[in-house]
């Protein structure tokens, strides 16, 4: 589908697919070893206070008493390694806060609260309202953040760029809320959104080295709600890409945040190298845009890891996760997806891109594709992603028209997952993918290559009203399921179910491995 970069015969197929979808209905991967950057070591630097309530920036701005009153004082400082610049809390502070200087590994630079309350930067409408702009070692924490103007232009909450810079190091964004960004539909190149980081510049190459993102929340954002993006995408898996050369972006966390209401994509990594994207929740997402969007997702990157994951509420055709756009060894496990109009997942490979060796296990989706027409829970309209293996999920859709739909080649192979579609039949339309041992209840007919599946009621406990991945126990196996050792093992399969049970010699089909109830 890719929206991004996708041409010829495959923009085609996707314009195809997608006038279908508008027209009125008929009467394997090894665990990531990517890691937060490290807490440095307290190191004794200068620590600046600014007040935008009864500060003063005549004054001397090393205490409380002699704090500054605006941003543009702060940003007339070049900090050193270990300074600290500290925003009242309670008090709004209007305009862009652009820091200049650099910390270092041992002392970063971090910009912090103090007293009570939260402190407020609203960018009253700038390009962003916090820009580090080709710094780097700096740790920003526990402020509140905003940037609403009169029009939706290109327009951040945080933006961190880093142009023709080479390799920019430790970048800590924890605990911050940024809010009410009404930035343009464009996610590449120059995106707007709440939390974004671009390696851009055409004559260094430029990435980073060192992100965490953690304990965050973005809402009311357009368009993406945290994002990577990357000028330096050319490599053999993605030939037409921009820039001159690929330059990975390492040790990339980013956990336990909430995206709501975002404009277009929830979470998307650029040119990632064994990132993790872990326990966030996107709550609602392609809400405004015209483009097509994922809830979750990683563009051209290596052995990206997605687990314990909420994806909730993608608008039409909005899709929960994606394998794609020279993606290599992309995992999503142990994630839970729900009412997302466009479905649970797409892969798709275009432009001369090599996407390959994706692997998608123990997810439980509920309700996605309600009504969709024209996609599946599972679609593709591309042709040639190479070794997707998706297995052991589980999949109740009781309002999808649809299972699958694959129109084009595709090396896809499914094991042991439960299917339930609704009560009048939904269809599996693929004839490229390989299917075996699973289980389809309310199929309109198998799939037409593979082995071992069966058909019949999983008997889930109870499944339907969950609303987070923490309340999802009703897609356990009650006695007598005929989902119950029906499956067959695959080898490196991670060893733990949705659950956390340890998986048998003969496996259960479905996210669940647990005895039966």
């Amino acid at each position: 589908m890719r929206r991004r970069f996708a041409t010829g015969p495959a923009r085609a197929a996707l314009v195809a697919a997608m006038a279908l979808a508008l027209a009125p209905a008929p009467a394997a991967a090894a665990p990531s070893h990517a890691t937060a950057p490290a807490p440095a070591r307290a190191t004794t630097g200068t620590t600046y206070f600014v007040d935008c309530a009864t500060g003063n920036d005549a004054a001397a701005g090393t205490g409380e008493n002699t704090a500054w009153r605006s941003l543009t004082r702060a940003n007339s400082v070049v900090f050193k390694p270990g300074d600290k610049l500290r925003l009242r809390g309670g008090a709004t502070c209007r305009g862009t806060l652009a820091p200049k200087g650099s910390g270092t590994a041992q002392a970063p630079v971090t910009v912090e609260p103090y007293g009570s309350g939260v402190p407020v930067v609203d960018g009253a409408g700038a390009s962003a309202a916090v820009l580090l702009q080709n710094v780097e070692y700096y740790q920003l924490r526990k402020i509140t953040v905003t940037n609403t103007g009169a029009t939706a232009a290109r327009r951040a909450g945080i933006r961190v760029l880093l142009r023709d810079y080479g390799i920019g190091h430790h970048y800590v964004i924890d605990g911050v809320t940024v809010r009410d960004v009404n930035g343009s539909d464009d996610r590449y190149p120059n995106p707007s959104g709440g939390i974004l980081f671009e390696a851009a510049g055409s004559s260094v190459p430029t990435g980073f080295s060192g992100i965490a993102v953690t304990d965050s929340k973005v809402s009311h954002v357009d368009r993406i709600g945290i994002g990577i993006t990357s000028d330096w995408q050319k490599r053999t898996e993605n030939p037409k890409g921009p820039g001159s050369t690929f330059v990975p972006n390492e040790g990339v966390v980013i956990s336990r945040n909430t995206v709501t209401d975002a404009g277009g994509d929830g979470i998307v990594l650029f040119n990632g190298n064994r990132a993790r994207v872990t326990q966030n929740t996107v709550d609602g997402f392609n809400i405004r845009s015209t483009d097509y969007n994922i809830g979750a997702y990683a563009w051209n990157s290596d052995r990206t890891t997605f687990e314990y994951n909420d994806v909730r509420h993608g608008k039409y055709p909005g899709m929960a996760f994606a394998v794609e756009g020279g993606n290599v060894g992309t995992t999503y496990q142990y994630n839970y997806s729900q009412d997302n109009a466009g479905g649970f997942l797409y892969f798709c490979q275009s432009d001369g891109e090599i996407a390959k060796d994706g692997v998608v296990r123990y997810n439980i989706s509920q309700n996605d594709a309600a009504g969709a027409q024209g996609f599946g829970l599972i679609s593709s309209f591309c042709t040639g992603v190479a070794n997707l293996r998706v297995y052991q999920n589980t999949f109740y859709a009781p309002n999808a028209p649809s299972l699958v739909e694959v129109a084009r080649q595709n090396d896809l192979a499914l094991q042991g997952n439960v299917f339930v579609g609704r009560p009048e039949g939904s269809a599996v339309d693929d004839p490229y993918g390989t299917y075996r041992y699973n289980l389809f209840h309310h199929a309109s007919a198998l799939p037409v290559r593979g082995d071992h599946n069966i058909t019949g009621d999983p008997l889930l406990t109870a499944p339907g009203p969950a609303v987070r991945a923490s309340d999802a126990d009703g897609y356990r196996l009650k006695t007598g399921s005929p989902a119950l050792n029906a499956g067959s093992r695959v080898t490196g399969d991670g060893g733990r179910d949705f659950y956390g049970n340890p998986v048998p010699s003969v496996p259960h089909i479905g996210a669940y491995q647990g005895a039966p109830q």
